[in-house]
Parts: structure tokens; sequence; C-alpha cells
């Protein structure tokens, strides 16, 4: 349990290093009981998922979440497009956000919230390879500073 008050459950690690973040988005998730019960186990991937405004809805595709192994013949099927739940108002913002050439809306972690199954959703832009390069070297750095901080 963090300090906010939710479980993270499934965290996207690779996100921030493929993207440039530039706005969050909290979403609800619309699951079948199965899917909440494997996601509570933590059974989920979403390191090969994305989002898209489809007929006015957010879907997310490509979030596989492993079949609950108690389910019987009411297991869900495990990479079926979820819907998200957002207000009007952000997915019409989301919409025009996206249509922007280079911006796409990456998951970076499924949550609990009290009792609700949570995305948090990102509207990013892809980084390049120097881009990544650049953030190794400073990251790398900082290291080297905090190294010599702590020898001091």
């Amino acid at each position: 349990m963090s300090k906010e008050g939710y479980k993270v459950v499934i965290e996207n690690r690779k996100a921030r290093h493929n993207y440039h973040i530039e706005e969050t988005y909290e979403a609800g998730l619309c699951l079948v009981g199965t899917e909440v019960k494997s996601l509570r186990e933590g059974k989920g991937n979403i390191q090969d998922a994305y989002a898209e405004v489809k007929d006015g809805e957010v879907w997310v595709n490509n979030f596989h979440i492993s079949p609950y192994e108690k389910g019987n013949r009411f297991n869900h099927e495990p990479k079926r497009p979820k819907k998200l739940l957002l207000h009007r108002r952000e997915i019409n913002r989301l919409y025009g956000l996206v249509q922007k050439k280079g911006y796409t809306l990456v998951p970076l972690r499924i949550y609990f919230k009290d009792g609700k199954a949570k995305m948090a959703l990102a509207v990013a832009r892809g980084k390049k390879m120097h881009d990544k390069r650049e953030d190794m070297v400073a990251r790398d750095v900082k290291r080297e500073i905090e190294r010599a901080m702590k020898a001091k």
C-alpha cells in the first residue's frame, strides 16, 4: 500500500524510458469479475498496451490479463479490448491531443483505489535514440554526484 491510498498492481517501467510523458490522467477500467480477481493477484501485462479514442470512447488494446486460475467456463479472454471510464471533457481533450503528430496514449500503471481498478494513462510522445542516450548519461552523472556527496 502506498502513501497515496492505493495499491499499485502493475507498472509499465519502460514507458518513461521510451516516451516523453506530457500529461497523465486517471481512468477507471470496465472489467469482468475474473479479470478483477486476476489483477488483484498481479497477473497482468501492460508493456505493449496502448489506448485509442474510438467512437467517443477510450479503449485500451493489448492489455493482457491472465485467466483466473480458479475461474471456470466464465473465465475472460486475456487480450480483449477494455473500455476506460473518463469524463466527456477528458475524452475530447485526449482526442485532440492524439490527433497531433507523434502523440499516443500509454498506460503507466494499474492500481486499486477504494476497491476500484484504475489506470494511470499518459499522453506521450515517442523518444528518439539520442534522447534515450541523453537520459542515460544524465542518470549516470546524477549517480556519480550522489556517490561523491556520500563519500564526503
